[in-house]
């Protein structure tokens, strides 16, 4: 399939954007979503969704055709209506009766996406991390200003009941003063293997999927969910499930932009085609705490017990956040079991498309936590201690560096400077 130029890209773009400065009222009964990518993380939300009363997937979408098949079974199987199928996003931007759009396609796609929705009158729920890098999380907050609209970030533990009570409890000063919070993610992954340029599988829109990325070749080892280890689309591990244990971690903490991070590890362990690191520490100083977070991607050993959580160290007890709940250590005795799933999230998305308040994980909170995971990447790219200027959002005299908070772009479609 010959791709679309940039061009088209631009030219459709601009006129979705032309069309989206008239919007109507917000939805007063069911909110009309359209659905783009239909990996594991699409269907799942696809089936989430499809639990909503006032909900209704009237359209998805997908660069490949293999993976409509569960999406459209989840919905049949809730017994709405089959959806209409499209492989080009811009037939969901287009079309003036769908609310919302809900982004679960790559990381490359994630800002771009959003903005577009922006422009195009619909409010957004877009996968973590938000953003493929800085420069382009700042343009999501921007246009969600700029054209009013309700963008979702989703990080679904804003949204579990037990999260907010161990949050406001260190809020309340109950574990002291907290000195260092710790997050972390420990599992077995498998290697991908060497790969080849090969012919691009029937039915996959390949130039689609790339999008504003530079081209690369078709290699079938870094496509399908592995594009999540090359730079060129994804942002790694610490991008992937760092973000949820880091959003937590900066709520907790009460903080925003950190002065100084700092990455130590490396690729120790797999041999194969993947760039990111497999092991990883990074940390980030704040003026009164510092945050630490941690993976290792061939070892489920855990810390504090737990092969994903987080851990908040007061000088009157300790707080851990992990997969059974939460739990005090080293102090006054309290807790609470896990409470809430994605489906309150999503609960919580569309009674803001209905409401207009802002949402749990409004994008300017999920920009601030994905930003930590961009900062900690390029720490580790460029091998040094790095000194950032919240004001700015970029580094002290390093070029290096600042050029790692964008992205060079692909012929076909761009971040505008200005959305």
């Amino acid at each position: 399939m010959t791709g679309p130029n940039r061009r088209t890209f631009l030219g459709m773009a601009g006129m979705v954007a032309l069309a989206g400065r008239s919007v109507s009222a917000a939805p007063s009964e069911k909110v009309r979503l359209g659905v783009i990518g239909l990996s594991t993380r699409g269907t799942d939300l696809t089936k989430s969704i499809v639990k909503q009363k006032d909900a209704e997937i009237v359209a998805v979408c997908d660069i490949d055709d293999a993976k409509f098949a569960n999406a459209l079974s989840a919905i049949q199987a809730a017994g709405f209506k089959e959806p209409r199928q499209e492989k080009d996003y811009r037939k969901l931007l287009d079309d003036k009766s769908i609310d919302a759009i809900v982004v679960a396609t790559p990381d490359h796609w994630h800002a771009l996406l959003t903005v577009l929705g922006c422009q195009a009158g619909k409010d957004v729920y877009v996968e973590k991390p938000v953003s493929h890098n800085v420069v382009e999380g700042r343009r999501m907050v921007e246009a969600a200003r700029k054209y009013n609209r309700i963008v979702q970030a989703g990080t679904q533990r804003r949204s579990m009941e037990h999260i907010k009570d161990a949050v406001e409890y260190i809020h309340a000063g109950s574990i002291g003063k907290v000195g260092m919070a710790r997050s972390w993610i420990h599992q077995v992954r498998k290697p991908i293997g060497h790969g080849t340029p090969g012919p691009v599988p029937e039915g996959v829109d390949y130039a689609m999927w790339q999008g504003p990325a530079p081209d690369r070749p078709f290699m079938a080892n870094r496509f399908h969910y592995n594009w999540h280890w090359f730079w060129n689309w994804g942002t790694g591990e610490l991008g992937n499930n760092g973000i949820h244990g880091l959003d937590i971690a900066r709520w907790g903490l009460g903080v925003d932009a950190p002065l100084r991070v700092t990455s130590g590890g490396g690729k120790y362990v797999f041999n194969d085609d993947q760039e990111v690191p497999d092991t990883q520490i990074v940390t980030w100083e704040f003026p009164e705490t510092c945050l630490v977070w941690e993976h290792r991607m061939w070892s489920k050993h855990g810390t504090e017990g737990a092969g994903f959580g987080i851990a908040f160290y007061g000088d009157k007890g300790t707080l851990l956040i992990d997969d059974k709940g939460w739990r005090v250590e080293e102090g006054k005795e309290a807790g609470g079991k896990p409470k809430g799933d994605i489906g309150e999230h999503i609960a919580n998305f569309l009674s803001c498309v209905k409401s207009r308040e802002k949402p749990n994980a409004e994008i300017e909170i999920g920009h601030l936590s994905t930003r930590l995971c961009h900062l900690g990447n390029i720490a580790h790219r460029v091998g040094r201690k790095l000194t950032f200027d919240a004001a700015t959002e970029s580094f002290a005299n390093d070029s290096d560096a600042n050029k790692l908070l964008s992205r060079e772009y692909g012929s076909r479609i761009e971040m505008p400077s200005q959305v």
